[in-house]
């Protein structure tokens, strides 16, 4: 019995019911009703639930119970019932076979699949950088395969950096060159002060990648869209901001919800066509105010009827609700809502990021101090 508890999570229980079901029924009805012949439903039953072993042993038990109870109840029905029989428990567990081949190969795609996002996407520390902060990574099936999807937190001398972006396409090419920007970005952003220069080092850095995966035989180019803010620790605050046409961030606070500017640039690989980096942007964030950016998982999710998640709707309902504008709540609370309005039933990847400097709070009676966390 352990072998059947360790493939099946007590699945075999199923197949048990439909043997006592079987049994049950013969005892309880007339020797002119033919129903033994329904055994060959546990080893059917019991390959789609249970491992080889345990579809083996009920196949086993399926044929040794037909003379067994042919021969107690007196009821007896032909060797064709008893063929049937037979032919079921022996096709069983060939299929049990193929079906627990299937469940590893899906078990070890999704082992790749978060093997290789914990590579772009490494945790981030509480307080990290200076800010409060959350992410939240929402995988798709894996029939939809990884995507682009990334971002991160950085803490650089001069102040937290944060990044979150989508890369054009899914697969493998579109993980690297994720990657590949990922690094880029924790180089750049912590030794190059100008947000600028870290914006120009990124599209050099996609530039080289389009190269060489050119040279390597891919035909498609990749492109991302992506937001970079600064919070610089020189002018609490303010924030910085370069949008490379990606969704712009929300902000929700005291006030409200408002939206940053739109981005006015190019995606990241595509500067040439449009005529340069997108500029760079300095804004005010009022106090206790948080800034929430997402993919286009979340923009572009659908319900069952083709309609699309409205995340400002949702975000003008979170805004009365205390302490919404925590990042790790209101990442939770959107992430929540998504896979309520999709049914769970994600296309496509999808990345969210909250940021916000710390609120102060009275140290010791005598003033003000950062509170970290």
């Amino acid at each position: 019995m352990p072998i059947l508890i360790r493939y099946g999570h007590r699945s075999w229980l199923v197949p048990l019911a439909v043997l006592a079901f079987v049994v049950g029924v013969d005892a309880a009805t007339p020797a002119t009703f033919a129903s033994v012949s329904w055994l060959v439903m546990v080893p059917v039953v019991a390959a789609g639930l249970c491992g080889p072993a345990a579809t083996g042993l009920f196949a086993l038990l399926a044929i040794a119970a037909y003379p067994a109870l042919d021969s107690i109840w007196g009821k007896s029905q032909g060797i064709e019932d008893f063929l049937l029989v037979i032919a079921g428990a022996v096709l069983s567990v060939p299929i049990s076979v193929f079906r627990a081949r299937a469940a590893a190969y899906v078990r070890h795609l999704q082992g790749a699949a978060e093997t290789t996002r914990q590579v772009v996407l490494r945790p981030v520390p509480p307080g990290w950088g200076g800010v409060d902060s959350a992410a939240r990574y929402l995988a798709a099936d894996v029939e939809a395969r990884v995507g682009g999807d990334f971002y991160d937190v950085l803490a650089t001398p001069f102040g937290a950096r944060v990044i979150l972006g989508d890369v054009q396409g899914k697969g493998l090419p579109a993980v690297s060159a994720a990657a590949a920007l990922v690094g880029c970005f924790r180089e750049a952003a912590f030794h190059e002060r100008d947000l600028a220069t870290v914006a120009g080092w990124m599209e050099e850095r996609l530039y080289r990648q389009n190269a060489l995966a050119e040279r390597l035989g891919e035909r498609e180019e990749r492109f991302a869209t992506a937001v970079v803010l600064w919070f610089p620790s020189d002018a609490p605050g303010e924030v910085e901001v370069v949008n490379f046409g990606h969704d712009s961030p929300h902000v929700l606070g005291p006030a409200g919800v408002r939206q940053l500017p739109p981005g006015d640039g190019a995606p990241i690989g595509l500067a040439e066509l449009a005529g340069g980096l997108p500029r760079v942007r300095r804004l005010r964030l009022g106090p206790g105010e948080t800034v929430l950016i997402v993919s286009d998982g979340v923009t572009e999710a659908r319900d069952r009827t083709g309609a699309f998640f409205s995340l400002r709707a949702h975000l003008d309902r979170l805004a009365d609700a205390p302490g919404v504008v925590d990042p790790g709540r209101l990442v939770d609370e959107v992430a929540a809502a998504v896979v309520r309005h999709t049914g769970g039933r994600l296309t496509d990847d999808t990345a969210l990021l909250a940021v916000r400097t710390p609120p102060v709070e009275p140290a010791d009676g005598a003033g003000l101090s950062p509170r970290r966390g």
